[in-house]
């Protein structure tokens, strides 16, 4: 009977979603079954070891090393709450840190403990069904319940109370929720300035170091009364993604005084994280600094604020950069606009180079809410000219992965430009001086002009590889096969497909660099990284390489490279190796290998014809099928050119900042 029993809890055990999570599974202990996938961002855990309830069960088991992304059988159980959570990186899932919870849970391997029975089938707090699985409210029904008048009604009166008969989390979150929506009701929101068109003409521009500031206009100018109060929860407590029923609160203190924001997912097809720099130097005046903010409203509103798509924080300057407020702080366009709104002038000057010095050290944090895996994008707006340098901040800033744009506003005049301190600064700022990562605009008063213009170049998601640092700052040595079975036609075609690589990095002494080492049994250094300094020279080198012919030392040219060519790498430059070969090596490749890889080598490996998959695996860093390509043919080495800086790309991003 003991094995026939222990038989039933084993086979017979529930399958839940990736998204369920552990406040909505009443049972206190339970086996469950995870299926394959879970191991996705969308997917929030909080805690490490000890989880919050309200974390994705599946997700918490891949991060604590239950089970991996092919799913599996965990046991849960139910714990309770902590007055902190701490966050982590662990097997791939990201988890994050919370001050307190009501419940917690601990999981572990799926064996039945002795002496307990678990059910076949879980009982959810939402429906109160015995299903195995419960759908997920959708935002719009979470709304209706919010507009009920009834069921405000009733839910504040039970919350008051202390009725058993509603649901305390229901209860609690509703009510809020409808005194949120009740406010809102009774405010309008006007951000329409009204005021005459005014020309450059009209004002004497005197820098701030004068200490006066640009005379005005006369002209009528003033915002309407009753733009909407910020309302925003002072915890960490309210997460993209929580339906009213999943938050798991269980009484009104815990609940912040304040109404929760509501969360957006944003528009996906521009998942960026951008900070906007905006000028606060006394030089811009009152009047010019609303129609700035005016323009960061309308630039939120038109990239669609959310969680899952682009989020926005905002840095203002002026002697010092001050964050007015960081990434996870608004996470819809509407609380964002009105934030902005309300921010003051600080005044000073404009040294937008110190500031972007700020925004690389400070902004772009996993604390402040980046997201690793969206570009980072720094707008700056500038009035006039910087009255510091900006080369050498916006050089470190983009060689930290960061995309940054310029929008200058009434540049100087002839007779002005011998005051600016650095002549083509916006040049020097940006990665590219091919107009699209800088828009001049000649008045202020014509600034709405350039909103769409600048949405949609900061979408562009493809377009900002150019200023990764995946194109700016690495040292890239390439090992080329020259041995006799590659022959003479097929080296022109990795000659070729080595070419097309280089030409897309920004190659000079403070950006890329490139180097090349040719091997058969012997090895030759083709070229240093300090050889030659512009893209011309580089291609040009690359194609007067020539054929050697001989045989395939593999494990030899990957010790040669990296004791001859990144040896001499500068500190703060990436070490990236791409080796291109035709067959098995003669000699071993995995102790050289992994000598490069542990003197800060990243290597990938490109396979051709007869190369042999588990060398290519073994020079590859790890994970080796990021890093590792097969072709069968020289001809289509062509297709991973793409894919390769692609993947260049996204490995930076994904590395903590320095």
């Amino acid at each position: 009977m003991k094995k026939a029993k222990l038989y039933f809890v084993l086979t017979d055990v529930p399958q839940i979603d990736c998204d369920v999570k552990a406040g909505k599974i009443i049972n206190p202990e339970f086996i469950a079954k995870c299926p394959p996938g879970c191991q996705d961002v969308k997917y929030r855990v909080y805690g490490t070891d000890i989880y919050a309830s309200f974390s994705s069960v599946c997700n918490a088991a891949i991060h604590s090393g239950i089970i991996d992304n092919t799913g599996g059988k965990i046991l849960v159980q139910k714990v309770a709450g902590h007055s902190g959570y701490r966050g982590s990186f662990s097997n791939g899932v990201r988890s994050l840190s919370l001050p307190r919870w009501r419940e917690s849970f601990l999981v572990s391997e799926g064996k039945p403990r002795k002496g307990v029975t678990y059910p076949s089938t879980l009982e959810y707090s939402s429906s109160k069904s015995t299903a195995v699985k419960s759908e997920p409210k959708k935002p719009e029904q979470d709304l209706k319940i919010m507009k009920s008048a009834d069921s405000t009604n009733t839910s504040e009166k039970a919350a008051e109370q202390g009725s058993s008969s509603v649901h305390p989390a229901y209860s609690s979150v509703v009510a809020a929720a409808s005194r949120q929506v009740q406010a809102a009701q009774g405010r309008g929101q006007n951000t329409a300035f009204r005021g005459t068109s005014t020309s450059a003409s009209n004002r004497n521009i005197l820098r701030p170091s004068t200490g006066i500031q640009r005379q005005e206009p006369v002209a009528a100018f003033r915002r309407a009364d009753g733009s909407p109060s910020h309302l925003a929860m002072e915890t960490d407590l309210w997460k993209p993604g929580l339906s009213l029923f999943d938050t798991g609160f269980s009484s009104k203190e815990e609940l912040n005084p304040k109404p929760p924001e509501s969360i957006s997912q944003g528009n996906p097809n521009c998942k960026i994280d951008l900070s906007f720099l905006m000028d606060g130097s006394w030089s811009i005046g009152k009047r010019r600094f609303q129609l700035q903010k005016r323009f960061l409203g309308n630039v939120a509103q038109a990239l669609g604020i959310g969680s899952a798509g682009p989020l926005m924080g905002i840095v203002q300057y002026g002697d010092d950069p001050s964050t007015e407020f960081n990434l996870k702080t608004h996470t819809n366009s509407k609380d964002l606009r009105n934030a902005i709104e309300k921010i003051p002038q600080r005044g000073g000057l404009s040294n937008a180079g110190k500031a972007l010095s700020f925004v690389n050290k400070n902004f772009f944090l996993d604390a402040n809410g980046n997201r690793g895996g969206a570009p980072n994008v720094v707008v700056v707006v500038v009035d006039g000219w910087p009255t510091d340098q900006v080369e050498e901040a916006s050089r470190l800033a983009r060689e930290s992965g960061i995309n940054i744009f310029f929008v200058t506003v009434e540049a100087a005049t002839e007779i002005e430009k011998q005051n600016v301190i650095e002549p083509n600064f916006v040049d020097k700022a940006v990665c590219r001086t091919n107009g699209f990562y800088s828009i001049n605009v000649p008045s202020w008063f014509s600034l709405y002009k350039v909103v769409q213009p600048l949405v949609k170049r900061v979408c562009d998601t493809d377009r900002l590889a150019c200023s990764k640092t995946c194109l700016n700052s690495a040292d890239i040595g390439f090992v080329i096969d020259g041995s006799s079975s590659v022959g003479t036609g097929n080296f022109r075609t990795v000659l070729q497909f080595v070419a097309n690589i280089s030409k897309e990095f920004e190659i000079s002494d403070t950006d890329t660099r490139i180097g090349a080492v040719q091997y058969t049994y012997e090895q030759r250094l083709e070229f240093s990284f300090d050889k030659y300094s512009t893209k011309q020279d580089v291609l040009s080198a690359i194609k007067r390489i020539s054929y050697w012919s001989g045989g395939t030392s593999t494990g030899a040219a990957i010790s040669y490279a990296t004791e001859q060519l990144f040896s001499k790498s500068k500190p703060n430059k990436r070490k990236i190796m791409i080796l291109i070969t035709d067959g098995r090596s003669y000699d071993d490749v995995s102790v050289p290998a992994m000598a490069a890889h542990q003197n800060g080598v990243i290597a990938y490996s490109i396979g051709v014809a007869w190369a042999a998959q588990d060398e290519l695996e073994a020079i590859a860093t790890d994970p080796d099928k990021e890093h590792s390509f097969f072709v069968d043919e020289f001809d289509n080495l062509y297709r991973f050119v793409n894919q390769l800086i692609q993947n260049i790309c996204t490995e930076f991003n994904s590395q903590p900042r320095n």
